[in-house]
């Protein structure tokens, strides 16, 4: 049974970019609210993820493994099959890149609903373009109200951008499908040879 890596920067509710000070100072503030020892908030099970999750990422060594690995984690959790889709202009690649904008804050929004925002940095990586390229991207699905910014900027989908994307997901998988034919096609052609 495969079971979930854990992610230690969450457990401490921190960025991966957090300084090591920050590190310490929300350990110190969450191991209080949750130390069994707490009669209102205690939690044992909890109180120990706190505690191996600072171990790890209190000590730079240990740190730098976990980053390598959560790095990788990170990626096949957020792998978009559609970054290499070719068009034949370019209103077709901003029609993909924008479904897949909304595919990965659809999902983002469907699997951590405590924190559904992506901030544009983190989609510049999940996707593969430029943050520059995507400002038009983010500025339309702003005005057509099918995103919305949270209070720190980070990028969510709404319950419209939820409504579009769902009508329109075939369409944009059937395309999806289409660009990676010819590739199969001539990989199999070039097996049977």
């Amino acid at each position: 049974m495969n079971e979930e890596p854990v992610d230690y920067y969450e457990i401490l509710q921190i960025s991966a970019n957090a300084e090591p000070d920050t590190i310490h100072r929300v350990y110190r503030l969450l191991a209080q609210r949750f130390h069994p020892d707490n009669a209102e908030t205690g939690n044992e099970g909890q109180f120990r993820a706190l505690s191996e999750a600072y171990r790890v990422l209190s000590d730079p060594e240990s740190r730098e493994k976990y980053d390598v690995a959560h790095e990788r984690q990170w990626q096949e959790r957020w792998k978009l099959v559609s970054s290499g889709a070719e068009a034949e202009n370019d209103f077709e690649v901003e029609q993909h890149v924008r479904l897949t904008v909304l595919e990965v804050l659809y999902t983002r929004r469907r699997t951590e609903p405590a924190d559904p925002g992506v901030t544009p940095l983190d989609l510049e990586r999940l996707i593969g373009r430029a943050r520059e390229h995507l400002e038009f991207t983010i500025w339309y699905l702003n005005q057509k109200k099918w995103i919305t910014r949270s209070d720190n900027s980070a990028l969510i989908i709404t319950a419209e951008g939820a409504d579009f994307l769902e009508s329109h997901y075939n369409e944009h998988l059937h395309r999806k499908r289409l660009a990676a034919a010819p590739a199969s096609v001539a990989a199999a052609a070039d097996a049977r040879s």
